[in-house]
């Protein structure tokens, strides 16, 4: 490895742009003077890293979305497949993506550099055979829960759990100040409504939701609730939630979130990752869920889970409610979250619960961006894996 070293990485999507920088901001602190290059978004630029292509051309979901971009993609492979053999730099970092970045990996199976992939596949949900798939490709896996890693190692390919990036994010907010700020007295019950981030997800989901913000309003006297959401989504869902029989505020901005969760009484989300952040901030939930038609069947066929909630998964016990497809109704909902807002001692031992599962997520020693930069930094010093 070069002193200093020269690490090239690759994301596709925001998600990964935040593991990016993150990861960025440690390998410059155990290794200064560390140079960039590769693929990344606004918040990978904000680290130093000159963007070989727009990252928003690599987020794209679905075989439908995909298609119409099949040479942009191919040109944008290309591009990226060009820039590692020309840096050979000292380990190549994919982030996520898997689609592009197993791609990627294939191409440049002759290389002499070593590559790492970042945040493993739920193969423990649905196709195992993709840990088989990647084996190949990869000298090293960074997994983000404490589950994973046997999955990968029993197919040959060494994986690591580096812990997951919620724990070291300040999700701390002033919920005193949102009260103010939006007319909430500070008794009142607040629910926090997470519907997902995705048009479709917001489309099954929200008038279930607003269902069942219905029902609870019935005898929740005083109820409010806050939909925190995404700048470009926020007007569907201010003009969804107009008719809903209580307050509701819609805002935008991480900072409006934190203070939400923090003057939060419960929650009402969808599944996903921002149950895990739900769990951070300390606030109480209740999971719903419903695919489209096509999806429920495959799902049915193909997912192999108990739970669909991460805290449930790593505690393996049904700490949080979840109504998931059929279960998803707004009765179901309505009963889940009216006893977490009027029953303190099921807030409390769901907190408790809550944070066991966030003491799993941290890595034995350091965060979890640092023990990921010192994984990166330690294949970059050993070099490929013999195949």
């Amino acid at each position: 490895m070069r002193n200093p070293p020269q690490v090239m990485l690759v994301a596709g999507e925001p998600s990964g742009d935040m593991l990016g920088a993150a990861l960025m901001r440690a390998l410059r602190r155990q290794a200064p003077g560390v140079a960039f290059s590769g693929i990344g978004g606004p918040q990978m630029e904000g680290e130093g890293i000159a963007s070989l292509v727009p990252m928003a051309d690599l987020a794209i979901m679905g075989l439908v979305e995909v298609l119409p971009r099949l040479r942009l993609l191919r040109h944008h492979m290309d591009t990226a497949v060009a820039a590692a053999r020309a840096a050979s730099p000292d380990v190549l970092v994919t982030i996520d993506s898997p689609g592009f970045n197993l791609r990627l990996a294939r191409q440049l199976a002759d290389a002499t550099f070593p590559v790492v992939h970042f945040v493993a596949p739920s193969v423990w949900a649905w196709k195992p055979g993709r840990a088989a798939r990647m084996a190949p490709h990869f000298d090293h896996l960074l997994a983000l829960l404490p589950f994973e890693p046997p999955y990968f190692t029993a197919v040959g390919l060494p994986c690591t759990f580096v812990g997951h990036p919620v724990v070291e994010r300040d999700l701390s907010g002033d919920g005193t100040a949102f009260r103010h700020r939006h007319s909430i007295a500070r008794d009142a019950p607040l629910l926090v409504v997470l519907p997902g981030s995705r048009r479709g997800e917001i489309g099954r989901l929200l008038p279930v939701f607003g269902a069942a913000v219905r029902h609870l309003a019935a005898g929740q006297d005083g109820l409010h609730v806050a939909v925190p959401t995404l700048p470009h989504i926020a007007g569907t869902v201010r003009a969804a939630v107009a008719g809903w029989p209580v307050p509701a505020v819609v805002t935008t901005g991480e900072g409006e979130k934190a203070d939400a969760f923090a003057a939060a009484t419960a929650a009402l989300a969808a599944s996903g990752t921002v149950s895990l952040q739900l769990a951070r901030a300390g606030v109480p939930m209740v999971i719903g869920y419903r695919f489209n038609a096509i999806t429920t069947l495959l799902a049915r066929r193909l997912v192999r889970l108990k739970w669909v909630s991460l805290v449930n998964l790593i505690l393996n016990r049904e700490a949080i409610p979840e109504r998931i497809l059929e279960d998803c109704t707004p009765e179901n909902l309505a009963a889940e979250t009216a006893r977490l807002i009027s029953d303190g001692a099921a807030r409390r031992r769901q907190l408790t619960d809550a944070a066991e599962a966030m003491a799993a997520l941290c890595p034995p020693s350091g965060t979890p961006s640092d023990r990921a930069a010192q994984v990166v930094l330690d294949v970059a010093r050993a070099g490929r894996r013999p195949r």
